[in-house]
């Protein structure tokens, strides 16, 4: 027989475990995920459930509608392309429809290589500064450029500048924060994104602001994937540890740069910034059709991930690929597959040599099925190359801060720019064939030890966290 407080706890179990698979049944749309999460809660009586409701739900993107119905900013309206045969015109109105984006031209300089190429201009621009500033960065450490950077930040806001500046608040570090206090000891308004060493809030320690963003005036725009950091300057370092591509990017397309750093200060902070006075308008014409793609877990769709389909599904031709971690999902590793199958040149290049030695445990375990289809894995040398790029057919450009990775693809604040430039594809295109120095073949793959082989896939079992 059953003492009375056994059936209370047998009652709660059933009743919290009910609870929990009701809401994982209506909002976990992934299969397997679902499955998990309801395997644990029935097998892990309190303690399941417990996790899901601390890990689980995505308060992220309840919390951005809230904040978005205090915004009253229209959608934009996007046309379709004028014709079906236009080049990359379905792919046009695809992302259109994705992004809620119209194309706007721009004017892209030259990429700018690491931040010895960068880091003097976007200092001079923020000398520069007439009206705003914004500053959004995954990583910003307190040594010598990071130390430049809060400096001429402090000028800004001293003459009288709007200065507003975002940080990752787990990549520019969350306990021992020396750029955020170095911030506010000069009086430059600066926020951590989503830090908190609170229980209920240590979820979102896996949801990352991994943009990089600078904008000047709303008329000047630094986008790509260099964080601020000595790491990344041959000049201050014997030898360059990290190496990038950044773009400096004028014209129509930085009011939508602009207003993507304006929901990501309103998510934060709640503060709405004034328009007038951040997105200005003004504008010179660029030559260069191209479109803001930001992507997070705020979203309803994975909008970079559909993107990436559709851009694999348009090529006729070949697809480059540059990124520093390459460990996407099955859909996008399908689509690549059938890429090469029908008869697409598919190059992607990844570092020989990860900074994050797990990452290139897991890579070498997922690109097997790629190579068996035809597609070419090219392995870069030393100095680590961080740099994000991708080019469909000598035409369509993508660049900006993701990676090829779930947590970019799923759990990050990311920020892209697509753009259709043939010149700036060769461009681009220079880039990622200069770094394709060795191949990676499944003679390689198969050479390696039983033991290296087990450590590779358990590894890339932890796709989600890596």
């Amino acid at each position: 027989m059953w003492s009375a407080s056994n059936v209370i706890w047998v009652a709660l179990h059933l009743g919290i475990s009910t609870t929990a698979t009701i809401h994982i049944l209506q909002y976990k749309r992934n299969v397997h995920s679902a499955i998990g999460w309801i395997s644990l809660v029935w097998l892990s009586p309190f303690i399941g459930a417990l996790l899901y409701f601390a890990f689980g739900i995505n308060r992220v993107r309840r919390r951005a509608r809230i904040m978005r119905r205090s915004v009253k900013r229209p959608r934009q309206r996007v046309g379709k392309s004028n014709s079906s045969s236009e080049p990359f015109g379905n792919l046009k109105a695809t992302v259109g429809a994705l992004t809620h984006q119209s194309l706007a031209s721009a004017d892209i300089s030259l990429p700018l290589h690491d931040g010895d190429d960068a880091y003097p201009q976007m200092l001079t621009a923020i000398t520069n500064a007439k009206t705003s500033v914004a500053l959004a960065s995954y990583i910003f450490r307190s040594d010598k450029i990071g130390r430049e950077f809060i400096d001429a930040l402090a000028n800004a806001v001293q003459r009288g500048v709007l200065v507003r500046v975002l940080l990752d608040g787990f990549g520019s570090g969350m306990f021992l924060a020396g750029t955020y206090r170095a911030f506010l000891k000069q009086g430059v308004p600066v926020v951590q994104f989503m830090n908190s060493i609170l229980p209920w809030k240590m979820q979102f320690m896996n949801l990352r602001l991994h943009k990089k963003i600078l904008v000047i005036d709303g008329a000047t725009a630094f986008i790509g994937g260099l964080n601020i950091a000595d790491e990344n300057t041959g000049r201050l370092r014997q030898k360059l540890v990290v190496r990038d591509t950044h773009f400096k990017i004028k014209g129509p397309v930085v009011d939508q740069i602009t207003r993507d750093f304006a929901d990501d200060w309103l998510f934060a902070t709640g503060e709405e910034l004034q328009e007038s006075i951040w997105v200005p308008g003004t504008h010179e014409t660029g030559g260069v059709e191209s479109r803001v793609i930001a992507s997070g877990p705020d979203q309803d769709a994975e909008q970079l991930s559909l993107v990436l389909l559709s851009a694999i599904s348009a090529a006729q031709k070949s697809i480059r690929i540059a990124t520093p971690y390459f460990l996407p999902d099955e859909q996008l590793m399908t689509a690549l597959q059938l890429a090469a199958i029908r008869g697409v040149d598919v190059r992607i290049v990844i570092p020989k040599f990860s900074n994050h030695l797990p990452m290139n445990w897991a890579m070498h375990a997922h690109v097997g099925p790629l190579l068996q289809a035809g597609c070419n894995i090219w392995q870069a040398p030393l100095p680590f190359d961080h740099s994000k790029l991708m080019v469909v057919d000598d035409t369509w450009c993508l660049f900006g801060s993701p990676n090829w990775d779930t947590r970019s693809l799923r759990l990050n604040f990311e920020l892209a720019i697509e753009a259709y430039d043939p010149q700036l594809a060769v461009k681009l295109s220079a880039i990622i064939d200069q770094s394709s120095v060795s191949t990676l073949t499944l003679g390689e793959l198969d050479a390696r030890s039983i033991f290296v082989k087990c450590r590779d896939a358990a590894t890339r079992l932890l796709m989600p966290y890596l």
